[in-house]
């Protein structure tokens, strides 16, 4: 292996989460408690502002897929990542899975338990759902912008939490 993670000192990686081998994580990036992810036989990279959520497993295919995850993506809880892409601002909901080669396009949705099988793709805008999962319907405009906003939202509370980990006073609100 001989490759270590590389973080960026704005991210927030909780207590906890593991992360091991060839992952690059950038600025303001959230992995929350229980999360891992394993660079081992090949390389993870998260873009800006990501949020994994707790009990999130990130893996990648020796040799042949890496996982790729842009920038203001939202992983929900417990979702499971293997050899995949998730552009920016997609959204996978909680207990979702993506599989190898798959990806979730900007603005995708993955919904809340679906599995997305080896090779298929979430369109642009859209929502699929389902194991396995299959395409349901256009994302709404309403859908989008609120997914882009808890982009926003995630940072501020994970550096909330940074805060109060370090012991350090703050005005950051309770609930953001």
């Amino acid at each position: 292996m001989g490759r270590w993670p590389v973080v960026d000192d704005s991210a927030f990686v909780f207590h906890g989460a593991q992360v091991i081998g060839d992952v690059e994580i950038a600025a303001n990036v959230s992995i929350w408690h229980n999360c891992v992810l394993r660079g081992d036989v090949n390389h993870i990279r998260i873009g800006e502002r990501t949020n994994i959520q707790d009990g999130t497993v990130i893996h990648v295919s020796t040799r042949t897929h890496p996982t790729i995850i842009g920038r203001d993506v939202l992983v929900g809880h417990k979702v499971m990542l293997h050899a995949c892409t998730l552009e920016d601002h997609a959204f996978v909901g909680m207990s979702a899975i993506v599989m190898d080669n798959a990806r979730v396009c900007t603005d995708g949705m993955l919904a809340a338990g679906a599995m997305l099988t080896p090779g298929k793709t979430v369109g642009s805008g859209e929502l699929w759902a389902g194991s396995p999962a299959k395409f349901m319907r256009a994302v709404t405009p309403e859908e989008t912008l609120r997914n882009r906003k808890m982009a926003a939202h995630y940072h501020r509370l994970a550096e909330q939490h940074r805060m109060d980990a370090l012991g350090r006073p703050h005005d950051l609100p309770a609930y953001p």
